[in-house]
């Protein structure tokens, strides 16, 4: 079991949700040395999965978009999983849409979003797939709301994303 100390989550709570979130986020990266594998993807249980899910979709989508989400290796994470479904029961019912949506324009374009690019041909992706723009600015209109759902979810069930320890 993933564990968190009871100081360090109680320090992160103070300064807001999305310091409490990092907190179960870094013990999840440090529990797969950084990168998941199919040989370590069975130390996470499915909440944890789909909160480390969250982050990468999040930290992608402030970064560089879907096209860059998807290009840095996350598509079948995001799309091929049931990351949607599982957050929406976490309460983010509108960002379970927008994967959806956006799933709508990854499949059956699959391969030509994750073939290898170079950066000349990766930058043109941007223009090619325009259409993630509209679905993009939702994303950062729901963003703060959607997190502090995400963020009351874990707090609520928090001894399914953690063990906390003193």
């Amino acid at each position: 079991m993933i564990q968190v100390k009871d100081s360090t989550l109680a320090a992160a709570a103070e300064k807001g949700m999305d310091e409490f979130l990092q907190v179960f986020i870094d013990a999840y990266l440090e529990a797969v040395d950084g990168k998941l594998t199919a040989e370590n993807m069975s130390k996470l249980n499915g909440l944890q999965h789909t909160l480390l899910a969250w982050h990468f979709f999040s930290t992608e989508m402030r970064e560089g978009g879907f096209v860059q989400l998807i290009q840095n290796g996350y598509g079948g994470y995001i799309f091929a999983n049931p990351f949607a479904k599982a957050i929406k029961q976490f309460g983010a019912v509108e960002l379970g849409k927008l994967i959806y949506k956006a799933r709508e324009i990854y499949d059956p374009n699959k391969a030509v979003l994750e073939r290898e690019t170079t950066e000349e041909e990766f930058n043109a992706m941007y223009v090619d797939f325009e259409v993630f723009d509209e679905l993009e600015e939702m994303y950062f209109d729901m963003e703060e709301q959607q997190t502090a759902l995400i963020a009351a979810y874990v707090d609520n069930h928090i001894t399914d994303f953690a063990e906390i320890i003193s």
